[in-house]
């Protein structure tokens, strides 16, 4: 019998429009609320995006969170 841990992916995105520190939690909280996501930590300064989630969960899935919670994000360049 062999047991896999179940793989997760981190996606990075890059935050526009926000202006303060209120703004971090309406992000984690829409994002959050993805099935899939394990966790999100919004970085306020560099306005970054750290998504840990299923491989099921799209880019644009997460894109999409943060439009609905009234901000706009892209995955980010490396």
């Amino acid at each position: 019998m062999s047991t896999t841990a179940p793989t997760t992916t981190r996606t990075i995105l890059r935050a526009e429009g926000f202006s303060c520190p209120s703004c971090v939690a309406k992000i984690e909280k829409q994002v959050a609320r993805l099935k899939g996501v394990s966790a999100v930590k919004v970085h306020f300064a560099s306005a970054r995006i750290e998504v840990d989630h299923d491989p099921q969960v799209s880019a644009d899935d997460l894109v999409a969170a943060v439009a609905k919670a009234g901000y706009v994000a892209r995955p980010a360049a490396f």
